[in-house]
């Protein structure tokens, strides 16, 4: 198929309405500028784009699709523009052309089954239109039947990349005549005189009539079939060169062992016409003993169901048979148990393997597809959309969640890398490390050895890798700080005594208070003074002798006494504290928690505890090992400040009833701010409250009054 019209007459005979118009400007333009090139072979360079496009005839695309084949390379050889391409064929063939390109840029290694899966989970990603995935396929087998006339080197890096990427890809995507294809082309130079070998072999069992003995033998079932009212399906195939070597490999078997040189299907309408279909076949030709199995009265794991046989078919050749009905062939083939999950040593449907499935669909759906508007918005695609593709400077690929920044890549490569990471650069440029990772970048960690985690990180890394490994540096930084402070204040208050630090921590004494108070080690007693969960004074009390405690208290004036006094008696705090004493109560501004708020207390190093409501965003970042129990005390008497917002009508008389109805609820306007915008009003608050409940009743009264349409409590960084 070279000519235009040979083109034309294929597309009409499966597209009756096709727009064969852009495929003739599609055609003339790619014949027009590859004019006086010519391939590594020696052929005109224009043949390359008619084959591929003849490929993707065969597999029944659109014309969209068939133009930007036949123009697929011209970008990328700089043959002609972007503009140029969009002002001829369109802004929806530059697309696919570009799509291309992009994936043609990517560079393949080889590192074993798992970056081949990223590999081709990365295409997919970045190619988006699965057409673009079918131009590719198409692409590469081309350039690998005419692999020949290229240096060995060249023809080894291909055929590996070919068997490791593009020839699982065509399979999963239910394609099996382009994948076996493919992994025979791959065959041929990845092990030359294995495959010599082979083909000498199975040519001397097939003789050189193989496929008109498939073809004989077709008529012969669909004769046999016919003559018991069964309407069938039948197909025959020669199994090809690279499958009949992997199951030699496999099964350490001889070739005069296997009995699927040659294999027929049969498609019934029903299962009682299976079996009807078994018994034809088993009439007509010897089975060969322990070759039968049932899998449709005893399915596999995976809900394949099919009757398999082999028999001694005409002039004495072993041929298996494979019987199943359109329901069970449908299954097979879409993904639920498709052919490729246990040819690749696989059971189950894995999210991945969904998709891959849902792709093959997006195949046949396409062949139905005749407007090619309706074609670009059904195959414009996201397969992987939680996640991204990056390479790392050596070609190996990384998946990481979308939205993933260069630090996450770096945790990802190794947690010392990640700890030292002080800048990044993406495809050669440097950039933040907030920056999001695209699909196809390549990512180069800098690092220092100078160089520690941000407790920022936490706040636009998207691994839990990096995640946890930060917030794992961090909480040992600051137990680490934590102890140091610790040990400074327990020296401070031991040396009132004349007692030295490093004496007692080695004592019976130190010993015994840490039991007593509960910690595993000197260390944790230590780092708990330092948080400020305990006071040195506690400790200091549990071992100092009891004679030096009473020598060191100094002797109080008058006024002294009274003021212990007053000091030793019940607080009378808004906060009750578990287990705590004496410790400074401060109240959280990002969230400033009222007497009936639900709340958590968090000990600050060196400022006491600061008391937070329970769903405040700024708690949940916090070390959980610093949190402590708090509880409003019932009978409190104390009142709290706090701001409400509210939206009115700049009406006259609105603010005078507003303010009124604060104060008639018993509430202390401590401070206001007003500002009108037009006919409305935004008037901001601060008042004084006994509790939540007394806020509420506030708030509810506001929202009574005509005139005022919302009203909201107010925190640290929100408002107008």
């Amino acid at each position: 198929m070279t000519s235009l019209d040979d083109f034309r007459d294929a597309v009409s005979a499966y597209l009756p309405d096709a727009d064969l118009d852009l495929l003739g400007r599609a055609y003339s333009f790619s014949e027009k500028v590859h004019r006086g090139y010519r391939r590594p072979g020696g052929e005109p360079a224009f043949s390359h784009p008619c084959a591929v496009a003849a490929i993707l005839v065969r597999l029944r695309m659109d014309v969209p699709t068939i133009a930007a084949a036949l123009v697929h390379d011209v970008l990328e050889r700089q043959m002609a523009t972007v503009d140029e391409i969009e002002q001829q064929l369109g802004a929806p063939i530059v697309r696919l052309v570009e799509g291309l390109t992009k994936i043609n840029s990517l560079i393949y290694h080889k590192a074993g089954e798992r970056q081949s899966e990223s590999f081709r989970k990365m295409l997919l990603a970045i190619a988006r239109d699965v057409r673009i995935i079918l131009l590719k396929l198409a692409d590469r087998l081309h350039n690998m039947q005419t692999l020949s006339c290229l240096p060995p080197q060249t023809q080894l890096a291909l055929a590996r990349e070919t068997m490791e990427v593009y020839a699982p890809m065509a399979n999963r995507m239910g394609i099996s005549w382009l994948k076996s294809q493919l992994e025979d082309l791959c065959f041929k130079y990845l092990w030359p005189q294995e495959y010599d070998a082979l083909q000498r072999q199975i040519r001397a069992l097939r003789n050189d009539a193989s496929d008109q003995y498939v073809q004989h033998v077709k008529e012969q079932i669909q004769q046999k079939l016919q003559a018991q009212g069964i309407e069938g399906q039948v197909s025959g195939r020669s199994k090809h060169l690279y499958s009949v070597y992997r199951k030699l490999q496999r099964q350490k078997a001889e070739l005069d062992q296997l009995y699927d040189l040659i294999a027929f299907r049969i498609i019934v309408p029903t299962v009682r016409e299976c079996y009807a279909a078994l018994g034809i076949v088993h009439a007509a030709w010897k089975p060969i003993s322990g070759r039968f199995k049932d899998y449709i009265a005893m399915p596999k794991a995976n809900m394949y169901q099919s009757l398999h046989t082999s028999v001694i078919g005409p002039y004495g050749k072993r041929m298996e048979v494979q019987i199943r009905t359109e329901e069970m062939h449908r299954i097979a083939e879409e993904g639920i148990a498709a052919h490729w999950l246990y040819k690749e040593g696989r059971s189950g449907a894995s999210s991945e393997e969904k998709r891959f499935s849902w792709l093959r669909q997006m195949v046949e759906w396409q062949r139905e597809l005749q407007d090619s508007q309706q074609v670009a918005a059904e195959t414009h695609i996201d397969l992987f959309p939680e996640e991204v593709y990056v390479f790392t400077p050596k070609g190996h690929v990384r998946e990481l969640p979308k939205n993933a920044c260069p630090i996450d890549f770096a945790y990802a490569i190794h947690g010392d890398i990640g700890h030292r990471c002080v800048g990044a650069k993406v495809n050669g440029k440097m950039v933040s490390l907030k920056t999001p990772l695209r699909n196809g970048d390549v990512v180069e960690v800098l690092t220092s050895p100078n160089q520690t985690p941000s407790k920022d990180w936490l706040n636009y890394v998207k691994t839990s890798k990096a995640r946890n490994r930060i917030r794992h540096w961090v909480k040992n930084q600051e137990r680490q700080q934590s102890i140091q402070l610790g040990r400074e204040m327990l020296d401070r208050e031991l040396r009132k005594y004349r007692i030295s630090l490093n004496r007692a921590l080695t004592e019976a004494p130190m010993a015994q208070a840490v039991s007593e108070l509960g910690f595993k080690s000197v260390e944790e007693l230590l780092a708990a003074v330092g948080y400020g969960k305990l006071s040195a004074g506690q400790v200091s009390g549990r071992i100092v002798p009891p004679e030096q405690l009473r020598a060191a208290r100094p002797k109080l004036p008058a006024l002294g006494r009274v003021l212990e006094k007053v000091r030793r008696k019940p607080s009378t705090s808004a906060i009750r504290l578990q287990g705590i004493d004496n410790v400074l109560v401060r109240y959280a501004k990002c969230c400033n928690p009222l007497p009936g708020d639900p709340i958590v207390g968090f000990i600050t190093r060196g400022h006491g505890i600061t008391v937070h409501t329970a769903d405040c965003p700024h708690l949940l970042e916090a070390d959980p090992q610093r949190r402590v129990d708090v509880a409003w005390e019932q009978d409190s008497k104390s009142s709290r400040t706090v701001r409400i917002q509210v939206f009115c009508h700049d009406g006259k008389g609105v603010l005078a009833e507003i303010t009124a109805t604060i104060s008639q609820c018993e509430a202390d306007i401590v401070s206001a701010r007003v500002h009108a915008e037009g006919n409305r009003g935004f008037n901001e608050f601060e008042i004084a409250v006994a509790n939540v409940e007394h806020l509420n009743q506030v708030m509810q009264a506001l929202r009574k009054l005509k005139g005022v349409y919302r009203v909201e409590r107010l925190r640290e960084g929100h408002g107008h």
